[in-house]
């Protein structure tokens, strides 16, 4: 998809992850284009694909009790479609992502308390075709 997009797309997108909330007429002032080229771009991101919605990222602290952590997942064999398929059911698991390496695939898990936490680690292990995990609580963001 790379080559469907140009300087002005990655701009924009820059200005978009700064701030998805900047309004159209700002957008365009930014990068120096009319509102209408602005729209057109946007439009067009979106329908592609480029751009899949615009969202809020929140302090990681905003919830003292919740816990954030990072997990890597070894597979067994040709089984990481199913893995795959029975992680993203855990409303935890805040992002997934195959990797190299000794693991498998990377997962961000955000739960409310411990007592989830645990219950999440249990049923990661207890997935068909999970052969070992290791988990990582994040304690504070720099």
């Amino acid at each position: 998809m790379s080559e469907i997009l140009d300087e002005l797309d990655h701009r924009l997108i820059a200005v978009l992850r700064e701030d998805g909330r900047t309004p159209i007429s700002s957008l365009a002032q930014i990068l120096g284009v009319s509102r209408a080229t602005v729209q057109t771009r946007l439009d067009r991101l979106l329908d592609t694909g480029v751009v899949l919605g615009f969202t809020i990222r929140a302090r990681q602290d905003y919830d003292e009790d919740a816990v954030h952590a990072i997990m890597m997942v070894e597979v067994a064999g040709r089984s990481t479609t199913q893995v795959i398929r029975q992680l993203r059911g855990l409303p935890e698991l805040h992002s997934l992502h195959t990797t190299n390496g000794g693991w498998d695939l990377i997962a961000q898990i955000r739960a409310e308390n411990l007592r989830d936490f645990d219950r999440v680690l249990r049923e990661v292990r207890l997935i068909e075709g999970v052969l070992n995990s290791e988990t990582s609580i994040l304690l504070s963001t720099v």
